[in-house]
């Protein structure tokens, strides 16, 4: 079994989630008493969280890409950043290491392919939606990517930090993001790309009529894929 490093508190929240599934799918597929050979660093999200605000990205990358390089040098065979928008700087992070980074668009492209779907809806943080960084990587893999409108945007981002990140489920939260996915769908989405690792906690497949795709269990699940 290979060792995952993985790079956790953007937010902490979600990252509760990928130790859970990642431990029960190992236990699930071995039995017994197995688990998951892993090393967690868990950032301060704050601090994360000023450097996407202030757009200063390049001293994100070098953070992440230090931690990487600690977690490389403790024994982790591969990196899962453990958060969408935080792959915007892949590249950045790579320069620091020698072992590989699991990217989470590309599995989740994977698990899209896999039912034939050629357009999708991303939900996610606004830099997410809006920047190509995660859209060009679901469009390389032949799916057309859908985004809500910029009001939509707005309100979506400020759900996720200021409630999801902070651990909130409110049930009016939960109504209005079905009421952008319904949208999403009445404009040709055939699927749902939950493209923040946190709205997974708030919105669950029967909430939608197309299938959903949380980002978060996928990651999750393909580190196990690659680790064992």
């Amino acid at each position: 079994m290979k060792t995952i490093g993985l790079i956790g508190g953007m937010s902490w929240e979600s990252s509760v989630e990928y130790y859970r599934i990642i431990n029960e799918e190992v236990k699930n597929r071995l039995g017994g008493l197995h688990s998951a050979k892993c090393i967690l660093f868990s950032v301060d999200f704050d601090e994360v969280e000023r450097y996407q605000v202030e757009g200063e990205w390049e001293r994100a990358g070098y953070m992440l890409g230090n931690i990487a390089r600690n977690l490389e040098q403790a024994g982790a065979d591969f990196i899962v950043i453990c958060t969408n928008t935080m792959h915007k700087v892949v590249s950045l992070v790579e320069q620091h290491i020698g072992i590989p980074i699991l990217h989470i668009a590309d599995a989740t492209a994977h698990q899209i392919n896999k039912l034939d779907i050629g357009t999708v809806g991303l939900l996610g943080t606004r830099y997410t939606m809006e920047q190509d960084f995660y859209k060009e990587r679901l469009i390389s893999n032949n799916i057309d990517v859908l985004i809500p409108m910029e009001d939509e945007i707005e309100l979506v981002n400020k759900i996720i930090f200021e409630e999801l990140c902070l651990g909130k489920i409110k049930q009016s939260s939960k109504d209005y993001f079905k009421q952008i996915i319904q949208k999403l769908v009445e404009r040709g989405a055939q699927g749902i790309v939950l493209g923040c690792t946190e709205i997974g906690l708030l919105i669950k497949p029967e909430d939608a009529e197309v299938p959903l795709f949380d980002t978060a269990h996928i990651h999750a699940k393909e580190a196990v894929n690659v680790a064992l």
